[in-house]
Parts: C-alpha cells; structure tokens; sequence
C-alpha cells in the first residue's frame, strides 16, 4: 500500500512534538527553526508527489489502521485535495518565513501551534470521512486559537475570544448534523454516504435534508457567508501579520468542504442533487456586495484585506454554486489566487506598519513613508491583482468565470455583479495606495487637533526594517506572477479537477471497492 496519503498528517504532528521538546530556553530558537523548515519541505516534496500521482486521474484511497472502507478512516487523494494541500502548503512556506523574522520569539509555542495548524489543513483535504473533517476541523482551529492569542491584548483578544466562541458554536452544530446523519444512515464515510443517501427511504428524506442542511450552515460558516461573516473582520484585521496571512487559506476550507460534500455524497444523482445551490448562489452575490462595500468604507489596510478575503470567499460561492465545469474550474484557479494576494495584503499591510510608527496602517492618519519604493511596488502588484485587472492571475481567474457564465437574461446579473465588485475594489485599492503612498502633506480639511495628534516626530518613528518579511511578501507575489505565467496548464489542470469532482461515481465506486490488505497468519 502507498503510505503517502498519510505523512501530511503525520510529518506535522511529529514537528510539533519536537517543536515543544526544543522550546526550553536553552536551545534556544534555532533547532525550533530547523524542525519547522525541515517538516515544511518534507510536506511539500510529499505534496509534489501526491499531486503528480493525482494529475494521472487516479484516485489514491487509504484505509487507515487496514480496516474496511465502510467503517474505516479513510484518506483520499485526487486532483482537488492534491491542489488544495499545495496551495496550503505554498502559503505556510510565506507565512513561516515572516514569523521568523522575529514575531516567532514573542508568540509561546509558535513553531508547535504551526504545525498543529498544518496538520489540522492537510487532513481536511485529504480525508473521505465526514466524521474526521471535524476532528481535523477542530485540530486546525484549536491550533488557530493559540495562534490569534499568543501574546494578544487589548483589541485582539477581544475579537479573538469572539472567533473562538463563534466556532465553538459552529462545532457544536457540525456534531449535532454528524449524530443525525450517522443515525439515519448508518454512516460518515462520504462515498458510502452518497450510496445511502440515494436508497435513504422517502419517510426519511426530511431528516437527511435536514442534517445536510445543518452541515452546510456550519461549512459556510467557517467560510463566512452572509449572515454569518461578522467574525472575519475584526479577527482577521487584528491578528499577526503572518497569522493573518495564513489565515487567508481558512475560509477555503469552508468552501472546499462545501464543494465536496455537496457534489459526492448529496450530489450523486440521489434526491438532494443540487441541493441549496441557488440559495448558495444569492447568498455568495449579497455576500460579494457587502465586501466591496467594506472594502470602500474601512480606515486601516488590513481591514481592507480582511474584506478582501471575505469578497474572494463569496466570489467563489458564486463560481461554485453554479455547478458547471467551466465556473468550478475557473473557481479553483481563482481560489490559489485569491489565496497568495490576500495573504501578500496581510504581509504588505504590517511591513507599511511598521515603517510609518504610531500613525500605524491607518489611511486617515498624516505620515510620510520612509524607504516606499519596495512597498510600493509590491502594493501595485497586489492591488493589480486583488481588483483583477490584466495581466495578473486575477484577471486570468474572472475572465475564466465570466466566460462560463451561461448566456441569458437569468445569468447577466452576475456579469455586473463580478464587473462592479470589482471596480468597487479597484476604487477602495487606488483610494488606500493615494492615501498611504502619495498623500503624505496635510490635507486642506485636516484640523489644527488632529494635525497635533500626529506631529513628524510621532508619525515617523518607524520599526527596523526586518529583510525576511519583505521577501516573505515578495514570495506571495510571486506565487502570483507565476500563477498567470503558467495559466494554460494550471487551468488544464484546473478543468480536469472540475470534471473529476462533477463524476462522483468514480470516486465512490473507487472508495468503495478498495479492498484492505489481509496478512497470511
């Protein structure tokens, strides 16, 4: 049996032992460093292998502990969760490189939350069992949690208790739909799921609609769809930078679980086949236009990031629920994309920070920017992309979505809601790079207090310059660039992703018949 599928668990979860036993002071923060870096590239070699195998077509099912399928932990690999881990792990590689600019020193048993983190990611992609997406579910925002607070006070750990007693709700609720389903159906494994749900009696169609009802309230939640994006803002805008930036990949976890369980175990031809998708389709759309709002009205950048995550989020809910091939494929691009430049904002936003003192990375706030040519460029390049004007990969990824978009009076108000989402982002973009690169004299309407408030000698009292973090930003951007470069065979890969994902019954026929390894006595 190939044992791949399973070391991006465990890599990650024997780092994090390491990572504790080398926390006492005496070592220092080196071998911490070491054992981060090490257990990042080995993920990353493995994650390359798993996503060649899976670029074959192949399904790659393993039972864990060698136990039968139907009952088993099972991990599955395919062109969807190979994406989704390189993506994750691409990210981490950015996000782990900034921390160890320093923050890493200040932030109690980083290096062991990290790869908890890490391990908690890479498991929701990969395992086939609904049951265990919640355990991983619960490892990674567990993990988050430490995160957000380490060394937090003050305005972080007032929104931080808010995202953790948000998702101690939502985890709740994801238990009470796991104890329905397995009641009704007898199991969690999500090929077997897609079988039963399809035989499920008509005397129990309600109930079983009820508990997938339930579970996409809790996978939209961690995706922060409308109503229940209020967490998002203000945890996001007042984490650590790097934290922020990783957690640009969370929501995607909310719409990857979306997206598979609602196409294989409720979309398999079976009476809930395409369920809630509408209701998903107009959710995403307000969702789309309450962030570009927000990305107009906020003070600070990283609230301007922040939204901007929330409106990637919703324009891939838009992208999904409409079930096609061409927009589920475009959607996949887009999410890598949407990804790597909202994290690069979060890394851009504190490297602003940083060189402006107390006037922070507030826009309203009079500060000139020492040394702006290097963030300059690299708000260009970012904003460029956020607001998806060519040539970067975020125009790549829209014109793909509006492009299959079907024709018709029923489907042209996605055109303008995509087209002006995204003028309303451009505007929001231009408006904070005027404000924080250029405008650096008092404004004709500025009063004589707040013109005190914020002095020469305060406002240009910038940290040192730390030359991991820019190249830590740099990275994002680059994952970017090449990401337009090599558009045609991403997309290929892309499209054969949607196909695969809309055909679940290869999947299901492949689970289902794997058959476990029997030693001779």
């Amino acid at each position: 049996m190939n044992h791949l599928p399973l070391l991006p668990v465990l890599i990650p979860l024997f780092a994090a032992a390491l990572a504790l036993f080398f926390e006492h002071r005496r070592f220092g923060m080196l071998p911490q460093r070491i054992v981060a870096w090490t257990s990042l590239a080995a993920m990353l070699a493995v994650a390359c292998l798993l996503a060649r195998e899976a670029d074959s077509g192949r399904i790659a099912v393993y039972l864990l502990g060698d136990w039968p399928s139907r009952l088993g932990i099972v991990l599955m690999v395919d062109r969807l969760s190979a994406l989704m881990l390189l993506v994750g792990l691409l990210l981490a590689v950015a996000c782990l490189l900034h921390a160890c600019a320093g923050w890493d020193r200040r932030a109690p048993h980083f290096h062991a939350f990290f790869q908890f983190q890490m391990m908690g990611l890479n498991g929701a992609f990969l395992t086939g069992d609904v049951f265990n997406l919640f355990v991983f579910f619960e490892v990674l925002l567990i993990a988050s949690y430490g995160l957000l607070l380490s060394g937090g006070r003050g305005d972080r750990l007032r929104a931080g208790l808010h995202y953790v007693a948000f998702n101690i709700a939502a985890s709740t609720l994801f238990l009470i739909a796991l104890g329905l389903l397995y009641g009704l159906l007898g199991t969690l494994n999500l090929a077997e799921l897609a079988v039963r749900v399809a035989e499920a009696p008509a005397q129990d169609q309600a109930l079983v609609q009820a508990a997938a009802g339930l579970l996409l309230v809790v996978f939209c939640a961690k995706a922060a769809l409308l109503p229940m994006y209020l967490w998002l803002p203000e945890t996001y805008t007042h984490a650590p930078a790097a934290v922020a930036a990783l957690f640009a990949v969370m929501t995607k976890v909310g719409l990857y679980a979306v997206l598979r369980v609602g196409t294989l175990s409720f979309g398999a031809a079976g009476p809930l086949d395409g369920f809630a998708w509408p209701a998903l389709l107009l959710l995403g759309a307000a969702t789309l236009a309450l962030a570009s709002l927000g990305v107009l009205a906020v003070q600070r950048l990283r609230a301007l990031a922040a939204y901007l995550v929330l409106a990637s989020a919703a324009t891939l809910f838009v992208a999904f629920a409409l079930a096609r091939p061409g927009t589920v494929a475009a959607g996949l691009y887009y999410l890598a994309h949407s990804t790597f430049a909202g994290a690069a904002l979060f890394l851009l936003a504190d490297l602003i920070r940083r060189r402006r003192g107390r006037a922070d990375d507030h826009k309203d706030r009079i500060a000139a920017l020492p040394n702006r040519a290097v963030p300059g460029v690299l708000f260009l390049l970012v904003a460029v992309s956020l607001a998806g004007l060519p040539p970067l990969s975020g125009f790549i990824g829209k014109l793909m979505l509006l492009e299959a978009v079907p024709a018709g009076p029923r489907t042209f108000w996605i055109w303008l809601l995509v087209l002006g989402s995204s003028f309303m982002m451009l505007v929001g973009l231009a408006r904070a790079g005027t404000r924080l690169f250029w405008r650096v004299e008092p404004w004709p309407d500025a009063t004589p207090e707040r013109l005190a408030e914020y002095t020469p000698a305060d406002a240009l009292a910038p940290a040192p310059s730390r030359p991991l973090e820019t190249a830590a930003t740099m990275l994002l951007v680059g994952y970017g660039i090449a990401m337009a470069l090599a558009a045609a065979p991403l997309l290929d890969y892309t499209r054969a992703a949607a196909a695969q994902l809309q055909a679940p019954g290869d999947y299901v026929q492949q689970v289902r018949g794997t058959v476990p390894v029997r030693r001779e006595p």
